[in-house]
């Protein structure tokens, strides 16, 4: 779970990358939800549109992909949504800790 913090920064982030993940009228599939994992193990912060012919909102398409994928939803705004993983791995993106 990220806080509001955190979900900013990410929010900052997210501004400067490109749109790496594409759903339209062939809706969530198989292989959107693997494009989705492999970019996000890489990455770590990934950003989606949905275009207008899909049938699903955009918040609908974000928290699926995100359950599916055992991500986060940092942001939905427009046709657009970020999502965050982290790589256990090699972490990429350093959060700012949150207050306990």
């Amino acid at each position: 779970m990220l806080t509001s913090k955190q979900r900013a920064y990410l929010r900052s982030l997210a501004n400067s990358i490109d749109t790496i993940l594409m759903v339209g009228k062939g809706g969530l599939s198989d292989q959107i939800y693997k494009t989705a994992d492999e970019a996000i193990t890489a990455r770590e912060l990934i950003k989606g549109k949905v275009l207008e012919t899909c049938e699903l909102s955009v918040r609908e398409v974000a928290d699926t992909i995100a359950s599916e994928i055992n991500a986060d939803v940092v942001q939905v705004i427009g046709t657009k949504f970020v999502l965050y993983r982290k790589n256990e791995d090699e972490p990429v993106i350093v959060l700012p800790r949150s207050k306990k």
